[in-house]
This record gives C-alpha cells, sequence and structure tokens, in this order.
C-alpha cells in the first residue's frame, strides 16, 4: 500500500468542482469570488481554474467571515488583502532580522581580531616588518 502523497499548500490541483466540494459552496459562488478578486486561482493553458489547498482554506473562510461574522463580500476582501500586507511584512521583518543578526556576527568577528586595550592587535596576529641592514656602518 502506498502512502499518500504530500501536496504544497499553494500547487494548483483542484478542479472546481472539487474544490466547491471541499469548501461546502456551489462552483458559480467559487466563479463569483474569482471575479470579485476574492480568491485567485490557479489557470490552465485552457484558462481553467485549478484550485490550491491554501485557495480551498480562503475559500472556507470567506464563507466563516459571511455565515457567522456577518461581513460583507467587500469588507472580506478588504481583510483577505490587509492579512496578505501583514503576512508580506512579517516575512520583511523576518528577512531583516536575519541581516542585522549577520551584520552583528561579522562585527564581532571583526573586533574579536583586536584587543579591546587601544586597538592593538590580539596576541599572535602583530605584524612584524624586517627590513635587511645595508652596509654595516660603525658606530
Amino acid at each position: 500500500m502506498t502512502e499518500p502523497r504530500s501536496v504544497a499548500e499553494d500547487a494548483p490541483v483542484f478542479v472546481i468542482s472539487v474544490a466547491a466540494q471541499l469548501a461546502g459552496m456551489h462552483a458559480q459562488t467559487l466563479r463569483q469570488y474569482d471575479r470579485l478578486g476574492l480568491v485567485s486561482p490557479g489557470r490552465t493553458a485552457g484558462g481553467g481554474r485549478r484550485y490550491s489547498p491554501r485557495d480551498v482554506a480562503l475559500l472556507r473562510e470567506v464563507q466563516r467571515l459571511s455565515q457567522e461574522d456577518g461581513v460583507n463580500l467587500a469588507g472580506i476582501k478588504r481583510i483577505i488583502e490587509l492579512e496578505s500586507q501583514v503576512e508580506a511584512l512579517q516575512d520583511r521583518v523576518r528577512e531583516l532580522l536575519a541581516e542585522v543578526d549577520d551584520a552583528q556576527r561579522r562585527a564581532m568577528a571583526a573586533e574579536s581580531a583586536f584587543r579591546p586595550d587601544f586597538g592593538h592587535p590580539a596576541p599572535g596576529t602583530a605584524l612584524v616588518v624586517w627590513r635587511p641592514r645595508g652596509p654595516r656602518s660603525s658606530r
């Protein structure tokens, strides 16, 4: 018996009838939500809609907001847009924090090359310049 494969959250794998069934909606509702820009499924070369598991979860959230919380479709669209912006900003904050950590590590590595006392090189890292003497001179 083979194990079921996991599907990436944003892989467009479900045709509209399957996505509608998974979301507990009519296929026509999914078409309307697509026209309104609430959910943007992937498209096949022929133009057919393909929904991802993430799309199905979003459809369920649209349904919940509409039925349980009484939010209209314009409000739902705004909520989705704002949540998307928050997610993008959180991703950017993570990137910036990683850059700060990297810069701090590099700064600490550069500082560790020098002793804290007056910027003299740390033991074992001193630079010695050797110059051969010229002709012997008497003193």
